[in-house]
């Protein structure tokens, strides 16, 4: 499947917008500040239901007024399927995502239906911010292709919160009753020990996928790893809960389960974070992205949308090269590249000899 048309209302700064897409390779141009990745991030809406950029729906509502529509339509490539995909908000309302008209019961039964990665400026956050930022990154990715495991996880999220406001009423209270905690854990437990078990084996699959392509961006001049770091290695999910429960109290919050988890990341066996280059760091985020495109591929047969935002700027000629090196073998399926310089675009392209079309979103946005 691929994005044919895009339509938006009042989303970021287009009052509203229509775009037609080819199946291969879409180049989005115009100036900083028009709107290129505020399309990409409609086109993010459509396949997560979410920004890739903020957190909150009502940030995603053009100035002044109440609410965003994007409505998208994805084809086959013979043009014999055609879907029809909505996502709407209003402000004080909620967010209603269609298909073909009929709205989805839940926003997660969505999730994995148009697989997309996005390459972005900010994929070095992976690497240098907080390990919330690291599982959400792998989440996303085993989330597209399990079901199961984005239901769990999401029940394993709101069980978590009960459990930590309960913990803060605790303290409030000074009453310090385990038997509301007993009944939280007894729902955690196997949640956590599903979720452990499904990310490890994730990063066995994985690694060897991420290790092949840092070496092609790097020159096989370094070796990589990606090592698993959670509580659940040392204790079963019961005992590190059990053993915890007197901090907790202490705290008003939940100190052990795999939402404290991370993914250490090291070249030559070095902490990429504390010890890598900006070039090493680069290479590391994009072997991730192309790994993630890899594998998403082999779980589906279906290869997911690429975004590649603002590329040419960002990336060395090096990365770059390789990237549009796959694009012309025809590796991805529909890819969108932006850049504040069509020409740019033009030679670059045509120099790999991709063919593609151009949108103006200078010319779109209102």
């Amino acid at each position: 499947m691929y994005l044919k048309k895009i339509n938006l209302a009042n989303f970021k700064n287009y009052e509203s917008a229509e775009f037609d897409f080819n199946a291969k390779v879409n180049g989005i141009v115009g100036e900083n500040g028009c709107g290129k990745t505020n399309l990409l991030d409609a086109i993010h809406y459509l396949s997560f239901c979410k920004s890739y950029f903020v957190s909150q729906d009502a940030f995603a509502v053009r100035f002044d007024e109440d609410f965003f529509a994007i409505h998208g339509v994805f084809n086959r490539v013979d043009e014999t399927v055609s879907d029809k995909i909505s996502c709407t908000y209003k402000t004080g309302g909620r967010k209603i995502m269609k298909a073909n008209g009929k709205e989805y019961e839940r926003l997660s039964d969505h999730i994995g239906r148009y697989p997309l990665i996005m390459v972005s400026p900010y994929d070095h956050d992976i690497i240098n911010d907080g390990s919330d930022l690291r599982r959400k990154f792998f989440d996303v990715i085993i989330s597209q292709f399990d079901k199961e495991y984005l239901h769990q996880l999401i029940s394993y999220q709101k069980i978590l919160m009960q459990r930590n406001i309960h913990l803060k009423q605790c303290i409030e209270s000074r009453n310090y009753d385990k038997t509301l905690i007993h009944v939280f854990d007894a729902q955690l437990i196997p949640l956590g020990a599903y979720i452990h078990q499904k990310r490890k084996e994730f990063i066995a699959a994985i690694l060897p996928v991420f290790k092949k392509y840092y070496q092609d961006l790097s020159g096989n001049r370094e070796e990589v790893d990606i090592q698993y770091e959670s509580g659940l290695q040392e204790s079963s999910m019961e005992e590190g809960l059990d053993n915890a429960i007197s901090l907790d109290f202490r705290c008003g919050y939940t100190n052990f389960g795999i939402h404290k988890d991370d993914f250490l990341f090291y070249i030559n066996g070095n902490s990429v974070k504390r010890y890598g280059s900006q070039g090493q760091q680069k290479s590391f985020a994009l072997g991730l992205k192309l790994s993630e495109f890899e594998y998403i591929y082999q779980q589906k047969q279906r290869k997911p949308i690429l975004l590649l935002d603002d590329i040419f700027d960002k990336l060395d000629p090096k990365r770059t090269a390789h990237l549009l090196d796959l694009v012309g073998r025809d590796f991805f399926g529909q890819v969108f590249i932006s850049d504040t310089d069509e020409q740019r675009v033009t030679q670059i392209l045509t120099r790999f000899g991709i063919s593609h079309s151009l949108h103006n979103v200078s010319q779109s946005g209102k």
